[in-house]
């Protein structure tokens, strides 16, 4: 278990919107407790963004203070999310301090940012945008060549457009990872998605967001 906070320049800083434990409700890391740090500011306006609360405020908090906030839960797993957290420069390197210190850390970004300057042992898990998100154009499929085995991909699907969307860029990008199919909560019946996957033999890891499920619309969760 990670315990040693290492000490980092005064200067280094990141603006955090919230930091918190729950159980990470997504990912194949779904149902471990995972601390949250969500990082404030997001370039994108998605139209099914449910943490629209993140795009301005937050407070600026030296690394220091978030690392020792992050080891008062005592927990094995670490996801820094936004927002978008490329969005602020430092974020790389608090990536970079958390695997230094032990954690399993895994980021959630956008894909519309540059993610050369991710430490490899961060689980990027990348959200390409759809057509239903409003910010597909938006997409750096660039990124799509930094990825490894150990990243995975994210498509959430409004409709039957998207889901076909999606399906197209599994066909003309090689990933090197595992792709999630995530419906948009309360936007498209998840039974009906499930069922395009199978007779599509589509080989995806559907997902429905846990922490939903469980506590429902609560920010922070």
């Amino acid at each position: 278990m990670p315990a040693t906070v290492h000490k980092s320049s005064p200067e280094a800083s990141l603006r955090v919107t919230e930091i918190f434990l729950s159980l990470q409700g997504e990912s194949s890391r779904v149902g471990l407790p995972t601390v949250f740090v969500r990082l404030t500011g997001c370039p994108l306006r998605c139209h099914y963004c449910d943490t629209a609360y993140a795009f301005h405020g937050g407070t600026r908090l030296p690394f220091n203070t978030i690392l020792e906030r992050i080891t008062e839960y005592h927990a094995r797993y670490v996801t820094v999310t936004g927002g978008e957290p490329l969005a602020q420069p430092g974020c790389p390197a608090l990536l970079q301090q958390l695997c230094d210190l032990g954690y399993r850390v895994s980021l959630e970004t956008s894909g519309a940012l540059d993610i050369r300057s991710v430490d490899k042992r961060v689980m990027k898990v990348m959200d390409l945008k759809t057509p239903g998100s409003g910010e597909a154009g938006k997409n750096d499929y660039l990124n799509i060549q930094y990825l490894a085995a150990n990243d995975e991909v994210k498509f959430v699907i409004r409709d039957r457009n998207d889901y076909d969307w999606a399906k197209e860029i599994m066909q003309r990008f090689s990933f090197p990872c595992e792709i999630l199919f995530s419906p948009s909560s309360g936007e498209i019946n998840p039974a009906q998605m499930a069922e395009w996957i199978l007779e599509d033999r589509l080989p995806v890891r559907f997902q429905i967001q846990l922490h939903k499920v469980i506590w429902g619309e609560i920010p922070g969760r």
